[in-house]
């Protein structure tokens, strides 16, 4: 167990409660102001059509202080909120799914081989392609959003966790076996925590992802939220709505991305220290 605290330990650094919080706050305004930085550039560098290319005031201007604010704000915020109550239910069930199907992975060589293939032959298939079927078995409501976003998030998480799950100290385990403990006391006492790490990781990958997946459900298949939404600014040529849409959407994906750094921050460091006791 000292390998699996000193990895963990030495993942937060050592670094204090309050730099913990602060410094994953900070990259993440710096990470959007490298953004608003590059999209400004490119718009004046490629002299694109104003018309059609819109610049961060223009989105400021469109959601918060101009003329039509109130109007702007009210459509995409509301969009918003849609799309990110989808993005977390996949979130979570594509999450959680990676982490079962994955520990029955290491578990049993038998599972693997039967699962493995078919999870191959899922991931094969484009989304895009695999939705109109989705939408036929679960629906257009929330099951069916649940499910596409779920399998954006499923299978990178599944591969990470996997690898976590396998990375566990062999010494740890015949330790709790030699003190009568089973499989599954194995899986829980030495593999899990062994792959916090990843699963962490995995939840920071998994983030743009339910998202991504929320709006294509929501585009094909719900006719709500800001996949939809977007949709429709195309077809009107509401260009500034659909910049503002992407510019949410990044900034929120920013922030929940530095918000799981922080909590993995917390939980590792008492981890290590409650292995350390």
């Amino acid at each position: 167990m000292t390998r699996i605290a000193g990895w963990i330990s030495g993942g937060t650094g050592g670094r204090p409660p309050g730099r913990q919080l602060i410094s994953p706050l900070l990259n993440a305004l710096i990470t959007l102001a490298v953004i608003i930085a590059l999209w400004w550039g490119l718009v004046a560098a490629f002299n694109l059509d104003p018309l059609i290319a819109k610049t961060p005031a223009d989105v400021w201007s469109y959601l918060i202080n101009g003329a039509n604010a109130g109007s702007g704000a009210q459509s995409v915020w509301g969009g918003l909120a849609r799309t990110l109550f989808d993005a977390t239910l996949g979130f979570v069930a594509g999450l959680f799914a990676a982490v079962a199907v994955a520990l029955s992975f290491v578990l049993s060589r038998i599972v693997a081989g039967m699962l493995l293939p078919l999870a191959v032959l899922v991931r094969s298939v484009p989304l895009v392609a695999m939705t109109p079927v989705l939408t036929l078995v679960f629906g257009r409501g929330i099951m069916a959003t649940t499910v596409i976003s779920g399998i954006v998030v499923f299978f990178p998480a599944l591969v990470t966790m996997t690898f976590g799950l396998r990375s566990a100290s062999r010494q740890s385990a015949d330790l709790v076996r030699a003190y009568g403990g089973g499989t599954w006391t194995v899986a829980r006492k030495v593999m899990l925590p062994s792959a916090l790490p990843a699963l962490f990781a995995s939840a920071r990958i998994a983030v743009p992802g339910a998202v991504i997946g929320a709006m294509l459900a929501e585009w094909l298949a719900t006719g709500q939220g800001m996949g939809y939404g977007m949709l429709q600014d195309a077809n009107s040529f509401n260009y500034v709505d659909i910049w503002a849409s992407v510019a949410l959407l990044t900034g929120v994906s920013v922030l929940l991305y530095n918000l799981i750094t922080i909590a993995e921050s917390a939980v590792l460091s008492r981890y290590s220290l409650r292995e350390a006791s």
